[in-house]
């Protein structure tokens, strides 16, 4: 049943605080319907109906001066240059046989090149894919049929291993260079360098499929979340363009650090597309490192920083240790991915008390598109992930008898609004389970409002472990598991971890007589999944907790964790 909350201003709600007498009804709030409606105004989105996100990013006119900076070498691509080289991109996989509706997997980390790459394959109407670097190759194997790739980019020592696939691959080099005659250029350069001309531009439909990123949405695998250009041109106007709106110094004047991975909707939204319809500055990390962080902040005057909460966290202690000094040109860190916990929170003020500190809520399959933090002179409310965004709205379920819930009480999260995703790519069913008849989008989140229309995150239903960032299935990890011969059954989960968030542990179920050990299984798992999804911890069990169904109960797979701590 549902549990009334008190609203904690800066403070993560618990369970147990109950409200006799729940305020009022507000004005955003319908008790009739159980929809909550954004505070903010109704934003016109365009109405045209053959329009692709690139030419609407390009179609906004600012002053800025540098678009993307390597943050290693310097190099740099200014706005004047940048619409020409996606349109050369776009001319040269055009010459290569890529068409409309053809799918391109990128597979590389953080790059200049990236935002190049991913506009030139949507400005021909083809669809872009994108997976973590460092996936392993049954990975990308299997995410590349899924969705029918046809080309991938990769990097240069990974062309090799990827073309063994039988797709055709292009090497994006490692080491940049300002010299397109450079021997390292593997051809790449030639890419960006041509004819950005061609005869005819192919009619994109707001409606056409432009990216498939791939989630474990609510439950169980990895599914292909597909994406139209009216979703992405909604996120740039929703998100990006309406929170840089909220603010009165000049967008051209911001510096954003991108170290948050272009390969997931939350680095995407903002470094790949909707910062560039601003004019402001991105930094880019190939990699995370804590050291060449700060001297990036100081060298780049960067303003701005989206982190995740390791990288959050990561920051707070250089800070502590006597980097603050050089993190003065900093105006705001944002959060996203999981909620900040109160103890990050307040080392955080405490130590950066000048640097305004937000946090956001959305999905890869609201296209990042749900809520944002804003802090006022009257109002510092750090532990919301803000309000919904202009032409969004919500309800608060309750997760046992389906009852829609009103402020200060806590269900699920059920979102509605032009960032909701078109389904789940040749998943009919998982769709209808996530997106009901009437369009609303089931999170799997366990979330409240406030009476000031504050949302709070609290916890989550959805069987996905979240390290440092990156979402992991734990159904996924298992049928790894299980295909061990010596492996009978499996159940994996997350324990909370200080640094990452949660790390996967499993407990595993052994044939009878085998001398199966921790690191035999750490190990075997460890060579066929990407670095970041291997098991860090191993519990041999009689049985597997399951329902009648055949379920994994992970509620008390995590009491059995809880457990043994």
């Amino acid at each position: 049943m549902a549990t009334f909350l008190k609203p904690h201003l800066n403070s993560h709600a618990t369970e147990g605080e109950v409200v006799k007498n729940p305020s009022k009804t507000p004005f955003w709030y319908c008790a009739e319907t159980g929809v909550y409606n954004s505070k903010h105004p109704f934003i016109k989105l365009p109405e045209d109906p053959f329009l692709d996100v690139v030419s609407f990013i390009f179609s906004h006119k600012h002053a800025g001066f540098s678009a993307l900076i390597d943050s290693t070498s310097g190099i740099s691509i200014p706005y004047s240059e940048l619409f020409s080289m996606v349109k050369s991109m776009a001319s040269s996989l055009r010459q290569r046989g890529v068409s409309q509706g053809d799918v391109v997997l990128i597979l590389l980390p953080n790059s200049i090149y990236f935002p190049v790459i991913l506009l030139g394959v949507l400005s021909l109407g083809a669809i872009v894919t994108t997976m973590n670097p460092f996936s392993s190759l049954l990975e990308i194997k299997k995410q590349a049929l899924d969705c029918g790739v046809t080309l991938a980019f990769t990097t240069d020592d990974r062309v090799d291993k990827c073309a063994a696939l039988g797709i055709p691959v292009i090497g994006v080099p490692e080491s940049l260079v300002s010299n397109s005659n450079s021997s390292q250029s593997s051809g790449f350069y030639e890419l960006i360098s041509c004819d950005p001309n061609w005869d005819s531009s192919p009619k994109i439909s707001q409606q056409d499929t432009a990216a498939i990123l791939y989630s474990s949405g609510t439950t169980g695998t990895g599914k292909g979340v597909v994406l139209t250009h009216a979703n992405f041109i909604a996120m740039v106007q929703l998100f990006v363009r309406f929170e840089a709106s909220q603010y009165e110094y000049l967008s051209t004047e911001n510096v954003y650090l991108a170290v948050i991975p272009m390969f997931h909707v939350y680095g995407l939204s903002l470094f790949v597309m909707g910062l560039l319809s601003l004019g402001s500055t991105v930094v880019v990390m190939r990699k995370f490192d804590a050291n060449e962080m700060v001297k990036a902040i100081e060298r780049y005057g960067v303003t701005h920083f989206p982190t995740v909460p390791p990288l959050f966290m990561a920051l707070t202690r250089r800070a502590k240790d006597g980097a603050s000094s050089s993190m003065k040109s900093l105006k705001q860190v944002s959060c996203g991915a999981a909620p900040l916990n109160t103890k990050s929170i307040e080392e955080f003020v405490r130590t950066l008390p000048d640097v305004d500190l937000i946090q956001g809520y959305g999905m890869t399959e609201s296209t990042a598109i749900g809520t944002r933090g804003y802090n006022t002179e009257k109002l510092h409310n750090y532990s919301s992930v803000g309000l919904l965004a202009p032409n969004m709205q919500a309800k608060v379920v309750d997760w046992i008898t389906g009852s829609p819930l009103p402020p200060n009480c806590m269900g699920e999260l059920w979102l509605c609004g032009p960032g909701v995703m078109k389904g789940y790519l040749n998943n009919s069913e998982a769709t209808k389970s996530t997106i009901d008849g009437n369009g609303w989008l089931h999170t799997g989140d366990i979330a409240y409002f406030d009476e000031e229309g504050y949302l709070y995150v609290i916890d989550r239903l959805k069987e996905i472990i979240k390290y440092k960032g990156f979402q992991i299935a734990p159904a996924d990890l298992e049928a790894v598991l299980v295909s061990h011969p010596d492996i009978v059954d499996a159940a994996v989960t997350g324990a909370r971890d200080e640094e990452a968030g949660e790390i996967p542990v499993a407990f595993v179920v052994k044939r009878d007589g085998c001398a199966l050990s921790q690191t035999d299984v750490i190990d075997f798992v460890c060579k066929q999944v990407a670095p970041y999804k291997k098991i860090r911890r191993v519990y041999f069990k009689a049985s597997i907790p399951r329902s009648a169904a055949g379920k994994i109960l992970r509620k008390e797979l995590r009491n059995l964790l809880t457990s043994k701590l």
